[in-house]
């Protein structure tokens, strides 16, 4: 796969768009900020940059009616804004801690968004369960862990011909990752580097291709996906 850098001029027309939304997700996210402690980001401005629009940086890459699964769903970032624009995808937000489900539980209400699942739930138990083992056609997350760790993460809740999108900052970690990926059943396909607009920094993403299935051996739990990642 020969990923192409974002293209700004569309991302700012989803938004544009959709403006009203997003505006009420902003809204939520500084109201339930003060108490959750969401993000240190805060600005509308950079909210709109570094949040907002990196997230739709990798809308191109989820296929029509995708049924996508985010592991360490945070603030949100990115499935609601990508949930915003692209109605048609169902979604699976993974998140391991109570008070931030609360939040996306009431942000998917008050923004009336449909087809979003909010899981209380660690990644590597889903990942052994039959439920969603390798149920879903696209697995991704935005900084969460090292490339090598979040692979364990997402992969094995992959089928196969499916794929893995990872969010990352500046640095590419495709090298650094490459043996878990193929060890998890998957296949680097592309990275791309990109700059957000108005100087708010480089961002990378990464795309695996499922190619066959998730040795059962993984994911291994009790904090082994971190503690001696694949390299």
């Amino acid at each position: 796969m020969n990923l192409i850098s974002p293209d700004f001029a569309r991302v700012k027309a989803l938004f544009e768009k959709n403006r009203t939304t997003f505006e009420r997700f902003f809204r939520l996210l500084t109201e339930y900020n003060a108490r959750y402690n969401l993000t240190a980001i805060t600005a509308w401005e950079e909210v709109v940059h570094k949040h907002f629009y990196d997230s739709l940086a990798g809308e191109p890459l989820f296929p029509d009616g995708a049924d996508a699964v985010e592991i360490g769903s945070g603030a949100g970032f990115p499935s609601l804004p990508l949930k915003i624009v692209r109605p048609d995808l169902a979604l699976t937000l993974v998140e391991s801690t109570g008070k931030k489900c609360e939040f996306l539980r009431a942000a998917v209400r008050e923004l009336g968004l449909e087809g979003v699942t909010v899981l209380h739930a660690r990644a590597e138990e889903l990942g052994k369960d039959q439920n969603y083992r390798e149920k879903f056609s696209v697995a991704f997350a935005r900084a969460v862990a090292p490339l090598p760790s979040l692979a364990e993460y997402c992969l094995p809740l992959v089928r196969t011909g499916g794929r893995f999108v990872a969010y990352k900052g500046a640095t590419d970690e495709s090298e650094e990752g490459k043996k878990a990926v193929v060890s998890l059943g998957g296949s680097l396909a592309g990275s791309v580097r990109y700059e957000l607009p108005q100087e708010y920094g480089a961002r990378t993403l990464i795309v695996a291709e499922k190619t066959g299935k998730t040795p059962a051996k993984y994911p291994r739990g009790q904090g082994k996906e971190r503690s001696a990642p694949i390299v």
